[in-house]
């Protein structure tokens, strides 16, 4: 019974229903977030919130100081190239060179408007490349907003959670779904949005040696670039590499995002990096949907002009700055973003104190890594129920029914929370556990 709640009953159930959901914790990231900000502005409560991944600390300086001397100089006067600015196609070859270890042509790595683009038009060209193959295939847990991009192209999805399919076991369960023949791409986060579980070495080589067997594109989400603290992966041109699936095949598309590693998610700025194969391939199915059969030309014609015309011209300066100074080692972005792996220990920590138990706990036998997201639940509560009793007690999050998981949760984020909400939380998480005690 709810006795012990910081929103009244009836102010939350007001809004429950004037916002229109069919079902409150299945909700999206952005529709959750509104709601939740509706209930503070009516309650007069400040939440924790914990659906949104926005990043918590200030933008890389040195992406700011060369994106107002852009300003400065008239950039935006110019259209920017719709292949990208010379400069910062440069130091983006060199940025995946320096930490994947991999070699992609400065003329294959694209700037786009934020990885969410970049991915639509991955999407919108590997789903025309093929009539024979009309299926994404996702390798899930995963960011919801993917599924969504495909179901407003009209692609057909396939999705897995790979949670039971760790190691070896991930072939057979490839093998199962690529020998249909019906799947053109693949995608998966690493480290994984929401659940933090991370691909192994073993798991990126059968990846890449079952697409190269059925001819499949990998798409590789790399939003969380190097935020695996258990290992330091900030030395440029050295190893410890970030592990990628490039290793093990040669036609792949790397996502690599502004957003987190260097706070700069407001100005839209990523990398499309389309390995050198696949970049230079023509598909000849592919020329009745935009007139081009080359795979780069596709991309650039076929889709990123039609969606924006190119990215903003101040913005490919300032991550161009920021790709220098890590790649010179001036910058080391991971002395900022450990932020995030610390407050996760803490905010775990309170839930597990007060009942809760962390849902993905393992990453192929070892401990889940501490970072920008974990997962959690209650003692018999689905996950979207929970999102929604939570919402009584001032904490918004998502549930893991909306990113294709087996397992009931919910998502939470840790880069908005400050520490000093931290005891907050935990009070709120007392309160519940209160309310819910658990039987037995």
């Amino acid at each position: 019974m709810i006795q012990n709640n910081i929103v009244p009953v009836d102010i939350a159930k007001k809004l429950f229903e004037e916002s229109g959901l069919a079902c409150i914790g299945k909700a999206g990231i952005r529709e959750i977030n509104k709601l939740a900000r509706d209930i503070e502005a009516a309650s007069g409560k400040k939440f924790i919130h914990m659906e949104i991944g926005n990043p918590g600390l200030p933008p890389a300086k040195v992406g700011v100081e060369a994106q107002i001397k852009a300003l400065q100089d008239g950039v935006p006067a110019n259209y920017p190239p719709i292949d990208g600015a010379p400069i910062l196609k440069k130091e983006a070859s060199r940025f995946i060179k320096c930490f994947l270890d991999l070699d992609v042509d400065a003329a294959n790595c694209i700037p786009t408007v934020g990885s969410m683009q970049g991915a639509f038009a991955s999407f919108m060209i590997a789903g025309h490349t093929s009539v024979k193959k009309n299926t994404m295939l996702f390798i899930d847990p995963g960011f919801p907003v993917h599924k969504f991009q495909n179901k407003v192209l009209g692609i057909p999805m396939e999705h897995f959670d790979i949670y039971e399919y760790r190691g070896e076991k991930l072939r057979g369960k490839l093998e199962e779904i690529l020998s249909k023949g019906n799947i053109h791409s693949l995608l998966y986060s690493n480290p994984n949005n929401p659940t933090w579980v991370c691909l192994t070495d073993e798991e990126l080589r059968i990846i890449g040696e079952l697409a190269k067997k059925y001819d499949v594109i990998v798409m590789e989400d790399l939003a969380y670039f190097g935020m695996d603290f258990r290992k330091d992966y900030s030395h440029p041109g050295e190893a410890p590499f970030q592990p990628s699936v490039g290793k093990y095949t040669d036609q792949y598309i790397l996502m690599i995002s502004s957003s987190k590693a260097f706070s700069y998610a407001g100005e839209r700025c990523a990398i499309l990096g389309i390995s050198d194969k696949l970049a230079q391939r023509h598909f000849p199915d592919l020329k009745a949907f935009c007139g081009q059969e080359n795979f780069l030309r596709a991309i650039l014609f076929g889709a990123l002009h039609p969606l924006s015309s190119g990215t903003s011209h101040s913005a490919q300066y300032a991550l161009a700055a920021v790709l220098k100074a890590v790649n010179d080692g001036t910058y080391r972005y991971r002395d900022d973003v450990l932020e995030y792996g610390r407050k996760a220990e803490l905010m775990k920590k309170a839930f597990t104190d007060n009942g809760f138990y962390i849902t993905y706990d393992k990453d192929c036998g070892e401990p889940i890594a501490d970072g920008f997201y974990f997962t959690y639940c209650y003692p018999g509560f689905t996950g979207a129920d929970l999102v929604e009793e939570m919402l009584y007690y001032g904490i918004s999050a998502i549930s893991l029914d909306t990113c294709g998981s087996t397992k009931q949760g919910i998502r939470a984020c840790t880069s908005l929370i400050q520490r000093d909400e931290i005891p907050v939380l935990a009070k709120r998480l007392a309160a519940f556990a209160k309310d819910h005690p658990v039987k037995g």
